[in-house]
């Protein structure tokens, strides 16, 4: 019974550091669907504190700051993420996912917000630190370039 308990307590344990899934992040992050983008919000919400934490956070509290139901709700909730975003970019940045992210936000940002001075830095950045950068976003990144206005994909070649 002990031994049980005890693999019972390990796996429970090891269940809670599990590190974020960029793949459920960036599955919610390319959707346009308040429910998926909730449930992914909700996730992230159990993780301990992080600058990975933050910046996926912020992202998702932004983009879902556009189904809030009055402009200043929709304010409110997109300031919030902002400065989830800005906080992590500030701890770490020369992070080429999180300038990617702000670089996304900002071109896809009401002007009206004035959310877009960064994006040449937040360019030059990513560009420089692509190479180093995993698999899954590497791959994220060229399927936004097909589309950006910003950045191409020959920016990757």
């Amino acid at each position: 019974m002990i031994k049980l308990f005890s693999i019972l307590l390990v796996s429970v344990n090891l269940f809670a550091i599990a590190p974020i899934n960029k793949l459920d992040f960036y599955s919610a992050f390319k959707s346009d669907e308040k429910s998926i983008l909730d449930k992914e919000i909700a996730r992230l919400n159990k993780f301990e504190a992080s600058s990975l934490k933050d910046a996926y956070l912020g992202v998702l509290i932004m983009k879902n700051s556009q189904f809030q139901s009055t402009p200043s709700a929709k304010l409110k909730a997109f300031k919030e993420g902002k400065v989830l975003l800005e906080g992590a970019i500030a701890k770490e940045p020369k992070n080429g996912e999180f300038r990617f992210l702000r670089l996304a936000i900002q071109e896809k940002s009401p002007k009206l917000l004035k959310y877009d001075s960064n994006m040449d830095e937040d360019k030059e950045i990513l560009l420089d630190t692509y190479s180093s950068l995993d698999f899954t976003v590497k791959k994220v990144i060229k399927a936004y370039a097909e589309k950006s206005i910003v950045i191409s994909p020959k920016d990757f070649k």
